[in-house]
């Protein structure tokens, strides 16, 4: 196991159903692996329904705490995986939102991928961004005061935090490596 990242605390937060699999099991892994503490939040603190291609089930995952008991002072940065249904249920919960504004004020990087940039335009933090997502999202996003740009991964600094997203799961290797690439930065 690397120790590249020891010490960086990583929150992903999702709801409990429609939750993209390979968004949510793919960064947890690799940046545990990298020496990461990473814990994983849902909106309950009951088994998380994890789809592949927001159609087909997968196996459920049990999230280490509800979202109503993370101390945001407690982590370096948060991972917003998507999944359509996910993305829409996460960004209605008022604790999802408050949270990322509090990793925001605190100067704590936020990375998306997918659906998850969903949570942002509800948390009203994009405006200014340019930013990358799932192609159906683009029109929200500019709609929310966001430049919209069609590549893997994308990470911007502008209105004084830092955003790193990404379109889709063939994306999460180059995904993955900016989000460790922020935090090897932040720490060295």
């Amino acid at each position: 196991m690397s120790a590249e990242l020891d010490g960086v605390r990583v929150l992903i937060v999702t709801s409990n159903t429609g939750v993209e699999r390979d968004e949510l099991v793919v960064p947890r892994d690799q940046l545990r692996a990298r020496g990461a503490f990473v814990t994983h939040a849902a909106a309950e603190g009951i088994d998380v329904q994890t789809f592949r291609h927001d159609l087909i089930p997968s196996e459920p995952v049990r999230p280490d705490l509800a979202l109503s008991e993370v101390d945001p002072g407690s982590f370096d940065g948060v991972v917003i995986p998507g999944g359509t249904v996910n993305a829409d249920k996460l960004r209605t919960n008022a604790t999802a939102r408050e949270l990322v504004r509090s990793l925001i004020a605190a100067d704590r990087p936020i990375a998306a991928i997918c659906h998850g940039p969903w949570l942002l335009v509800e948390a009203a933090v994009v405006a200014g961004k340019t930013l990358t997502s799932y192609h159906s999202l683009r029109t929200d996003l500019v709609n929310a005061g966001a430049t919209w740009v069609d590549q893997p991964v994308v990470r911007s600094d502008a209105e004084g935090w830092t955003l790193i997203t990404s379109r889709r799961p063939d994306d999460l290797p180059d995904f993955v490596d900016a989000i460790a690439a922020e935090f090897l930065v932040r720490t060295s």
